[in-house]
């Protein structure tokens, strides 16, 4: 498993080491816009039989890497595999996303939830990141990932994806013990999730906060940033002789990059709705920056798409601590040859 790292710029650049040019690496860069995945997928059947299946799920995580010179993998996986294991009845339905029949609506539910074992019922997920490093050879590291507390107790409590967030804003503000002590148990899960991917091989680690931004600041800090905080202090920093980053990202968060900053990650993620400039100001030298090109630029005609991607990468300025990466995830539209270009246009770029 550990074959020496023949491309370690993701893992300097995130602890703010000087390295030769930016890294790139893509959220959702394995997925849906490539057709080697949708050819699979026809095969496979549904995303949860290729989630729970480690040697799909390692194809599908080294289909981008085969295709693209990416400066990382990522484990193809979801972020709610921890509710999954949970017994809640997830279901991914066609064009409708994830859905739970057993949704967590009351302090009984929530007494039912035990913190799930990764060695057992998440044990087809450390199969894959051992896999997966093995096939990789060390050509790229590979990064392991889980969703925020917050973002996973939205779709436990709300019972699938929201666009208003009703049903656990109010349990937020008619029984805030209630979803305290939701996010305690998914804290906890969180921690023993991602320090498990570690032990199996990730050589950095992800938390995807994607509906913290639904969040009012005050309610940002308590219920979403906290438990967060919580993760990050807990999760092993030293894995086969070398330190293992962790990265933060809070969709929508770019007025809280400085209090995200303070909880002790090596890297913040930064969506497109913030320049890289202010969001440089903002963290102060404390961390890494990972972003941040609008994902629907992907669209844009050759040119522009360069232009775009020139000036994401000028806007962070000189110096150590930047990872390009889109400000979310890639759309499934987007034609594999504008991801070539945006690679190609990242590795060449000399800054002044």
């Amino acid at each position: 498993m550990s074959e020496p790292l023949q491309n370690d710029l993701l893992l300097r650049a995130l602890l703010r080491e000087p390295t030769p040019r930016r890294p790139v690496w893509l959220m959702r860069q394995a997925g849906r816009y490539l057709p080697e995945y949708r050819a699979l997928r026809a095969r496979a059947g549904g995303f949860l039989e290729m989630c729970t299946n480690p040697a799909i799920a390692c194809e599908i995580t080294l289909q981008p890497v085969d295709r693209y010179p990416l400066d990382a993998a990522i484990l193809f996986s979801d972020i709610l595999t921890i509710p999954h294991a949970m017994n809640l009845g997830l279901q991914f339905e066609a064009g409708e996303g994830p859905k739970f029949s057993k949704p967590v609506r009351s302090a009984a539910d929530i007494d039912k939830l035990g913190v799930p074992d990764p060695g057992t019922e998440l044990k087809y997920v450390t199969d894959a990141v051992a896999l997966i490093r093995r096939e990789l050879h060390g050509r790229v590291p590979l990064i392991g990932f889980a969703g925020s507390p917050w973002t996973v107790a939205t779709y436990m409590v709300e019972g699938g994806g929201s666009k208003a967030f009703a049903v656990i804003k109010r349990m937020m503000y008619e029984a805030p013990r209630d979803l305290h002590r939701l996010l305690a148990i998914l804290a906890k899960a969180t921690i023993s999730y991602l320090n498990a991917q570690i032990a199996a091989g990730a050589q950095a680690v992800m938390i995807f906060d994607t509906w913290g931004g639904t969040l009012t600041p005050a309610q940002y800090r308590e219920f979403s940033l906290r438990y967060m905080a919580e993760v990050v202090d807990a999760l092993t920093r030293q894995a086969q002789g070398r330190r293992v980053p962790n990265i933060v990202f809070t969709m929508g968060g770019g007025a809280w990059l400085s209090d995200i900053a303070a909880i002790g990650c090596d890297a913040v993620g930064v969506d497109w709705h913030t320049d890289l400039r202010t969001a440089r100001e903002a963290v102060a030298g404390r961390v890494a920056l990972q972003g941040n090109l609008d994902p629907a630029a992907l669209f844009a005609p050759p040119e522009q798409l360069r232009a775009e991607t020139l000036r994401v990468l000028e806007s962070f300025g000189a110096g150590s601590g930047h990872v390009f990466n889109l400000g979310h995830g890639i759309t499934p539209e987007v034609d594999p040859q504008r991801v070539a270009l945006l690679i190609d246009t990242v590795q060449g770029f000399k800054p002044e």
